[in-house]
């Protein structure tokens, strides 16, 4: 045990003392630490005894941090002004990406009831900008796709969440409960509505006070920083204690104190570029320890056939549907539909409600999510720089043709 954590940590090691020129090559960090995981499960190095407990933990509390940052950092106002690419592949791209995902499920698994196909099309829908850095830091690519493909992965897992939460509720319901349909309904629904509820009072109240304290000078950064991470797991587990989704109120909450706070607490900027890709960093590694070695035990043609079809065809129609009425390039479309890996939102969502709600489904749900997790990691860790160092020169080509075609017209004229 002990030489497989001293070999895992001169490994994160190895790798941050790399990570700026990796991140301009195929080799990305989840690839690396999902690797690693993996690694030390075959090796024997590194033994889980409860494997799924253990997970499980982990995966709650990375849950709630991430889901609550992200929804900080986004600027809901800014988002609404200037671009309207990502409201439309979040109100649009994501529910076309359930609805087509759904329909291809069908397709693969046509054993599965219905409540369960939409389920895990929902559960794939979620992407992870973190799979993808090479594109959303890739200066050659313009600063709208970046910004859109940001602002798209910080937001549609939370957006996602309740959705799956919904239909997890009607598996359930569907599973040979002793609990009435009604009271299933009742459960999903109060889950969402008090998840809502209590995420919007602690982000309010929370927001307020952080403002307050800092115009009164009464604090400073750093235990404004240990506030905000107190205020995730408050918000956690006020809802829970209420009867409503712990990670609906993170999400929630971090949304509305982002937007009040706008920008002053500088902690959540910082633990995301710094202690958050621990944490990331983590979860990859347990992932490829705990879960990913009985995900490919039971990888199947039908599975990986869907999985593919999800990462070539669902999203990238869904996207390109969602675009359609802009002014967006073809390329453009195609290129945004691509880059939309699947990455911890998907193990863990996954692993959360196979755990609580769906009882004997919950294991075909989790092998589908952790292998899409790791193909995703794998096809689009490898494809995003050069895809994107292509798109870029592609567009910046296309551009000056543009420009050159348009002084042409003025002449004519």
């Amino acid at each position: 045990m002990e030489i497989g954590l001293l070999i895992l940590l001169f490994s994160v090691s190895a790798y941050a003392m790399l990570a700026k020129k990796l991140s301009t090559t195929i080799i990305t960090a989840p690839m690396v630490f999902l690797g690693m995981g993996f690694l030390m499960y075959q090796s024997g190095l590194i033994h889980i005894g409860d494997a799924h407990e253990t997970v499980y933990l982990i995966a709650e509390i990375s849950l709630v941090v991430l889901l609550f940052l992200d929804a900080s950092q986004i600027n809901l106002r800014r988002l609404k002004k200037q671009n309207s690419w990502p409201l439309r592949m979040l109100l649009i791209g994501l529910p076309l990406s359930i609805l087509i995902g759904t329909g291809f499920a069908y397709l693969f698994f046509p054993q599965w009831p219905w409540a369960m196909l939409a389920l895990i099309a929902a559960i794939l829908a979620p992407t992870d900008a973190a799979l993808g850095q090479a594109v959303v830091t890739n200066k050659s690519v313009p600063a709208n796709e970046r910004q859109s493909l940001s602002v798209e992965s910080g937001l549609n897992d939370g957006l996602a969440l309740p959705i799956i939460l919904f239909f997890a509720s009607l598996v359930a319901m569907k599973n040979g409960s002793e609990e009435s349909e009604i009271s299933w309904l009742l459960f999903g629904f109060s889950q969402i509505v008090v998840g809502i509820l209590v995420g919007v009072a602690m982000g309010w109240s929370s927001g307020r006070l952080f403002l307050y304290s800092e115009s009164k000078n009464v604090s400073s950064s750093v235990f404004e920083g240990i506030g905000v991470l107190a205020l995730t797991g408050t918000a956690y587990l006020m809802a829970t204690l209420l009867g409503g989704n712990g990670f609906i109120s993170a999400f929630v909450a971090g949304l509305t104190f982002g937007n009040i706070v706008k920008g002053h607490c500088r902690f959540i900027y910082q633990f995301t570029e710094s202690e958050g890709q621990i944490l990331i960093w983590s979860s990859f590694v347990i992932i490829g320890l705990g879960l990913l070695p009985s995900a490919l035990t039971h990888l199947t043609l039908p599975v990986a056939g869907y999985i593919l079809v999800s990462i070539f065809i669902v999203r990238p129609l869904a996207i390109y549907f969602s675009l359609l009425g802009t002014k967006t390039r073809t390329l453009t479309k195609v290129f945004m539909g691509f880059f939309g890996p699947r990455g911890l939102a998907t193990a863990l969502f996954a692993l959360i409600i196979s755990k609580d709600i769906l009882g004997e489904y919950g294991h075909s749900i989790l092998i589908v999510a952790i292998n899409a997790v790791w193909m995703s990691t794998l096809i689009h860790g490898i494809a995003a720089a050069p895809i994107a160092s292509w798109y870029g020169s592609k567009i910046k080509l296309l551009k000056v043709k543009s420009r050159k075609l348009d002084k042409l017209k003025k002449q004519n004229d």
